[in-house]
């Protein structure tokens, strides 16, 4: 009985499968019987070596069958043995293993020691667990300590060609270690004159002899009785000629221990309640009781056998002769196997949970379309909902027939039961889109204007814009979709303006952010076939707007993501933007055709450099510029302040900003084309201001019991209930909360706050900027120059400064070093205009040679910020010519243009913001190209106000405007 349990043992913890050779180890208490393996769940090896083994060998008898025989005696000293290696674990004494043998070489010889009565081996680990041979070349492939083993019991499966496999089962006796190797001699072949060898089957088979080659399954060899004493030295004689590895081994000892030691016990109690833990979370693998020894050695043994530990710490603890050392790593590999055994135990139950649940909603579903059917109950009824809903909806043809053939699935339940929830959601979602709805728009002209004026001050182009639209639409009785891109720096109210634009014409408003996107479904949607799949933001967008006529704005559209992994997000808005194609938007979620036709898109951007042109060619772009100083100042009284006092909890008390104080905000606390930071900057003083009220006022003035409501103080009593202040239940979370726990105070009409210029840095504290100017006085150094730029951001002045960088002479080398965080533009505008400047003074002052011998440095200020555009060439001429003529350039005086070597003036672009910039800066006149004259013309009064603009084609009318009456 004891051998049969530890077979059952192995079973609970087998590890994973020997790479090569197929072994099977079969835990035993006694040398002297020879049971063969019971089957393949009891070899220690993993279904697939099971298998293999199956395939190639027959069943080895049972110890009952007949004929029964008993082995010879086992000597206690062999010292010369042939060796087998092992792959994956090492052989313990006390458990049968099977190897298989493919060396054709190495079976033979197997089979003649049988023959010759002296069935013993070593076997030694190998350690490489991925090698599969069966020779041993050199002593370091092995572990050194190995097992003396006899052989049992010996099985060819296949006996020619490279097909040759020997099943051979092996008992070991005891611990051996390897002292020397050698090869038996090649040359030496065997014995030709040597009688053959008759050889009795264990299963009672025909005699084999030595000379016919054996049938597949056949049994060569196996125990007989004989009174034949082995001799320890003559396997090397018997086994001359072959190619097989012969060791020099001596016997290994135990370390002697006291069985009485109480770390010892410990240990062997502690492996005893581990083993049991296995046997507990694996029931099914132990059909019988187990009873594990007492005895250390054969303990640690057993554990060996059974562990699936790696083979360098199952060598660790075979070759280990001191038994507290060895009973720690026994334990450490039991340990592990329980962690394993956790572990697929949890999955078991998790696994069996989820199948549960499935057979469980089966089995309801099963039961309730049977209590239907007793019940006379029509299961279409369950889906009228749908229909209802589809017929109170102008779907187009193509539409319907999806929308039918979907819904005739799910009634005649065609279905798959993980596939219902997917088809009702995609039928919620066909019936929830606005078929043939429509909002009725307003084309009254006035109701517009009034509506637009009301939203923002300025954006007359805009308004404009809207306003004729609305116009056509009145004569015509519709609107069709357009696609419009406003364009602007940030804070000028493009995205505001939009909600604006749909409350005019009466459309409902939906906003899109496109700021970083980069995936195609985002906008099209994903196909059902993907788990989680929903439509795209464009058809969710007309869902939540309940018409097919909305106005989506598109926010950020110069900021899409670039071309990703699923798809061009570019090439996605072209067929939503361009009017020829969205009438028939495909959403892959929906998969039929959905018409924009009717939707008005608004496009916001920055910048348009960043939008490819194709889809830029779809839009109706309209430029939006910066505000001025009075425009904001504007804003802020209409709009900005009385929103700021209302959210301050102010509206009502006397809380006064001055215009002054605002204006110092705008000039020297913000600088910026729009207003999102001149109203932070607002926001900041009425906090400030809200502050220094209820601070001034006192709790006796705004008593706080005022404040709370009596639903406010009751929740509070719940919540202060609990003693550390928690409130963890949902009953009690909903007792300590309440929508309307205070209410706002009233401040006292006495109270009188005023926020002027002088004490404004009070609240906001001191100026950031106090000029853009970086020349206080009116003429700058020679070579000094107020250039124009503009960014996203708005439009402001920069300096071009050129200076002489060593003392002239004869010998010096003309050069120019360019600084300032320059661009590849402003590179090449700054060469081009060194080299025109040189030739213009050469032609107007042929005695001046100071651009012929000087060296020449020229930077941009605030270096830390990027600069690129074609626009600084007149500037970056005009100061070379300062320094070569050694004359100031006033600083009334700003310029842009770009330059070619022939002197001609280019034109630019950002007129409106750099007039903006450079009034801000206090420049009273503008240089600019005369080709953006009409530009100029289009200014509104209010910008060109104390600026006088100068056209210009020629460098030659530059010069004479900033150089007047210069003596050549």
């Amino acid at each position: 009985e004891e051998e049969k349990q530890p077979d059952a043992q192995e079973e609970a913890v087998r590890g994973p499968e020997a790479q090569g050779k197929h072994e099977r180890d079969q835990p035993s208490n006694s040398p002297e019987p020879i049971p063969p393996p019971k089957s393949s769940h009891a070899r220690g090896t993993s279904g697939a070596e099971s298998k293999a083994d199956n395939e190639s060998a027959p069943e080895p008898p049972k110890p009952s069958d007949p004929p029964s025989v008993k082995p010879p005696g086992v000597p206690d000293i062999y010292p010369q043995l042939m060796a087998v290696p092992l792959v994956r674990k090492p052989v313990f004494p006390g458990s049968y293993k099977t190897l298989t043998i493919k060396d054709k070489e190495v079976g033979e010889a197997i089979a003649e020691l049988v023959r010759k009565s002296q069935p013993y081996v070593a076997t030694f680990l190998l350690k490489d667990d991925k090698a599969n041979k069966d020779v041993i070349d050199d002593p370091k492939e092995v572990y050194d300590v190995g097992s003396f083993c006899q052989i049992v019991n010996v099985i060819v499966s296949a006996s020619t060609g490279v097909d040759y496999s020997m099943n051979v089962t092996l008992y070991p006796h005891r611990k051996i270690k390897l002292s020397s190797l050698q090869v038996a001699a090649e040359e030496q072949g065997k014995d030709s004159t040597e009688a053959p060898t008759v050889v009795e089957s264990t299963l009672g088979e025909e005699v084999l002899d030595e000379a016919p080659q054996e049938s597949q399954g056949d049994v060569v060899a196996s125990f007989e009785e004989t009174t034949t004493e082995p001799q320890p030295d003559s396997q090397l004689a018997l086994l001359k000629g072959r190619k097989v590895s012969i060791v020099n081994v001596e016997n290994l000892t135990e370390e002697p221990f006291d069985t009485t030691s109480r770390k010892i016990e410990y240990l062997v109690g502690q492996i005893i309640d581990t083993f049991k833990q296995i046997v507990k979370l694996k029931p099914q693998h132990f059909a019988e009781p187990v009873i594990l020894p007492q005895d250390p050695v054969r303990l640690t043994d057993l554990i060996g056998a059974l562990a699936g530990a790696p083979s360098q710490e199952l060598q660790e603890t075979f070759e280990d002769m001191n038994m507290e050392s060895r009973l720690l790593k026994a334990l450490a590999l039991l340990k592990g196997e329980l962690v394993n055994a956790e572990q697929e135990a949890q999955l078991d139950r998790a696994v069996g949970q989820k199948a549960n649940e499935g057979f469980r909603r089966h089995l309801l579903q099963s039961k309730l379309e049977a209590i239907k059917q007793e019940l006379g109950m029509d299961d279409k009824s369950d889906y009228s909902q749908y229909t209802e809903k589809a017929d109170k909806l102008a779907m187009p043809p193509a539409v319907r027939k999806a929308f039918d053939e979907e819904l005739g699935r799910l009634k005649n339940q065609r279905v798959h039961a993980q596939e219902v929830g997917t088809v009702t959601t995609y039928l919620d979602t066909l019936v929830s889109l606005p078929w043939g709805k429509r909002t009725v728009e307003n084309f009254n002209v006035k109701h517009a204007r009034t509506v637009l004026d009301e939203d923002h001050y300025g954006l007359q182009d805009v308004k404009d814009r809207i306003l004729e639209s609305i116009a056509v639409g009145k004569l015509r009785g519709a609107i069709e979709g357009k696609i419009l891109c406003l364009v602007g720096p940030p804070g000028v109210g493009k995205t505001s303006i939009g909600k604006s634009i749909a409350r005019a014409l009466n459309r409902q408003y939906q906003r899109i952010s496109l700021g970083g996107v980069h995936d195609a479904s985002e906008l099209k949607g994903h196909r059902r076939t993907y788990v989680g799949a929903m439509p795209g933001r464009i058809t969710r967008a007309l869902k939540s707007a309940g018409s097919e006529n909305p106005l989506i704005l598109l926010d950020e559209v110069d900021k899409l993501g670039r071309m990703g992994m699923q798809g061009d997000i570019s090439a996605t808005m072209l067929e939503l933007l361009d009017p020829a194609q969205n009438n028939a938007f495909l959403d892959q979620y929906l998969d039929v055709p959905l018409d924009l036709s009717k939707v008005l898109f608004v496009c916001t951007a920055n910048l348009t450099d960043t939008i490819s042109r194709p889809l830029l060619d779809r839009m109706e772009v309209i430029q939006l510029s910066g505000y001025v100083a009075d425009e904001k100042l504007a804003i802020a009284e209409r709009y900005l302040v009385p929103a700021a006092k209302e959210s301050s909890g102010l509206k009502d008390a006397d809380v006064v900003l001055e215009k002054d104080a605002i204006l110092d905000l705008i000039n020297r606390y913000t600088r910026e084309s729009g207003v999102r930071k001149l109203k932070q900057q607002i926001e900041k003083v009425y906090r400030k201001a809200a502050m220094k009220v209820v601070t001034d006022l006192g709790e006796e003035a705004l008593p706080e019991s005022e404040a709370i409501t009596e639903e406010g103080e009751q929740a509070q009593q719940e919540s202060e209930k609990t003693e550390d202040g928690v409130n963890e239940t949902p009953e009690q979370v909903e007792k300590a909360t309440t929508v309307a726990p205070r209410v706002g105070l009233k401040i006292p009409e006495s109270v009188h706050v005023s926020i002027a210029k002088d004490n404004l840095k009070d609240y906001v504290g001191p100026p950031k900027y106090t000029s853009d100017r970086l020349y206080d006085s009116e003429l700058t150094p020679p070579g000094v120059v107020m250039g124009l730029v503009v960014s996203d951001v708005g439009g402001f002045v920069f300096y071009v400064e050129s200076i002489l960088e060593s003392a002239l002479s004869s010998k010096s080398q003309a050069s120019l070093e360019r600084t300032g965080s320059m661009k590849s533009v402003m590179q090449e505008s700054a060469q081009v205009a060194y080299s025109f400047a040189k030739g213009f003074v050469a032609r107007e002052f042929p005695k001046n040679r100071f651009l012929q011998h000087a060296k020449v440095h020229m930077h941009c200020p605030e270096g830390a910020t990027p600069k690129e555009g074609p626009s600084a060439g007149i500037a970056m001429a005009t100061s070379l010519l300062s320094l070569a003529l050694d004359v100031p350039v006033t600083s009334k005086i700003a310029m842009t243009g770009e330059l070619t070597v022939t002197g001609k003036v280019l034109p630019i672009g950002g007129l409106r913001e750099k007039t903006v910039g450079a009034k801000r800066s206090g420049a009273k006149t503008i240089i600019f190209p005369q080709d953006n004259l009409a530009d100029w013309l289009e200014l509104p009064d209010y910008i060109k106000e104390g600026v006088e603009g100068k056209p210009v084609s020629w460098y030659k009318e530059v010069f004479e405007l900033v150089f007047p009456g210069i003596d050549r």
